[in-house]
């Protein structure tokens, strides 16, 4: 008898550990946690947080069922330590009815509110194979544009490291991902890659005050992105996405970042590169912009950016004289190999078609500039190269110049 009452003790002690293994390793649906389409918001929010809540105490994935209608929610959550939210980014699956016209289908969270942040992510975190979809978001009235709050970003309560965000697609969303830490409670090893959207206040994705290596990698800003669920935005939309003054992507206080295969299209800004950054740029293209890259730098030590093989057509500014496909201030070493910049016309926004220069380089501080195999044109000045620093000193080999004639010189080296 007690040999049979062990056994038994065992046996269901064996069960609750495969179980509570099970749990802990496997992606769990939110379905089980109550997260319904046909919930309201408030009850989905209040469910998902429960399932996050229950996910970080075993560090568990939570699988976003893919379906024909979006599961609605609010603003606020939190996603806590070792939790991944997973999501199928595709269509609905094969047997389900055919999706409402407008919207996109399979693993979507459709935002309703603007009072917060959708998400904040806390450290050892995961949101992959996710859209977010802004349903009430204006499309046609540059004055309706909802401002909402950053779809994802960094928790501004404590230090946030090791953070993958990807195969994410932002539908209407105002900002999409920021990563702005601060000295206090900074970010690091944050991984965003595979992503795609059109941010209407023109910025895709921020981070500052991370140190240790953030990677942009295989971004893709685009108003055509919505055209995918039959919408549009209309020009004046794009227009006052360009009046923003914002940049796509900004980058600052952080080392070695590196940003490879980054696209935008129809923002006033491509890249900004802020005084205390410094890292690797590599396969690019900056379409219908008026700044392409804005370099900064404050100090000759280490704030020096490789940017290689990419292409900026910038025309987008308000006038000729404020579009630049670059622009390099304050100190420090910027190193360019094969980037080419052209302009020209494009009927999706307003634009003069053209640049001031190709480069203009400005302050009261030595910086030094090294140009390889650049192609320069549609620029009206008479040089391609504004200098409007005395102290820099900026070299060019093997470029070739709007009128197509090679342009091998050594500018401010006296």
């Amino acid at each position: 008898m007690k040999y049979l009452i062990f056994l038994l003790l065992f046996t269901q002690f064996i069960h609750c550990f495969g179980v509570a293994q099970q749990h802990s390793t496997s992606h769990i649906s939110i379905k089980e946690f109550n997260v319904l389409p046909e919930n309201t918001p408030a009850e989905n929010t209040s469910n998902l947080q429960k399932a996050i809540d229950w996910a970080s105490t075993y560090g568990a994935a939570l699988y976003i069922d893919p379906t024909d209608q979006p599961y609605s929610l609010n603003s606020g959550l939190v996603l806590k330590q070792n939790v991944s939210l997973i999501g199928v980014h595709g269509p609905t699956p094969r047997g389900t009815k055919h999706p409402t016209k407008n919207m996109p289908v399979g693993s979507v969270f459709k935002i309703e509110d603007a009072a917060s942040a959708f998400i904040t992510v806390e450290s050892a975190t995961q949101i992959r194979g996710i859209q977010f979809w802004y349903g009430n978001q204006e499309l046609d009235d540059p004055q309706k544009v909802i401002k909402y709050p950053p779809t994802i970003q960094t928790s501004k309560t404590s230090s946030t490291q090791g953070v993958t965000l990807s195969n994410l697609t932002f539908y209407g969303e105002y900002m999409a991902m920021d990563f702005t830490a601060s000295r206090e409670f900074i970010c690091e090893l944050i991984l965003i890659e595979h992503c795609y959207g059109y941010p209407l206040s023109g910025e895709f994705i921020k981070i500052d005050y991370c140190y240790d290596i953030p990677r942009f990698l295989h971004t893709h800003v685009n108003p055509a992105i919505m055209r995918k669920i039959g919408l549009r935005f209309s020009k004046a939309v794009i227009d006052n996405v360009v009046a923003n003054k914002t940049f796509a992507y900004s980058i600052n206080h952080t080392d070695n970042a590196q940003l490879i295969d980054v696209f935008t299209f129809g923002t006033w800004g491509g890249i900004h590169l802020g005084d205390e950054s410094y890292g690797q740029l590599t396969n690019f293209n900056l379409d219908c912009v008026a700044v392409g890259i804005f370099k900064q730098g404050n100090n000759t030590k280490n704030r020096n950016w490789m940017i290689a093989q990419g292409s900026i057509i910038a025309n987008a500014g308000a006038t000729v004289e404020e579009t630049h496909p670059i622009i390099i201030e304050g100190e420090g070493h910027t190193a360019f190999t094969n980037v080419e910049a052209f302009s020209g016309g494009n009927g999706a926004l307003t634009n003069v078609g053209k640049s001031i220069d190709f480069m203009l380089v400005r302050g009261e501080k030595k910086l030094t500039i090294s140009l390889i195999g650049s192609r320069m044109r549609n620029y009206e000045s008479a040089d391609p190269i504004t200098i409007q620093n005395p102290f820099a000193v900026i070299q060019a080999v093997a470029c070739v110049d709007k009128d197509e004639n090679l342009f091998n010189k050594i500018l401010g080296d006296d």
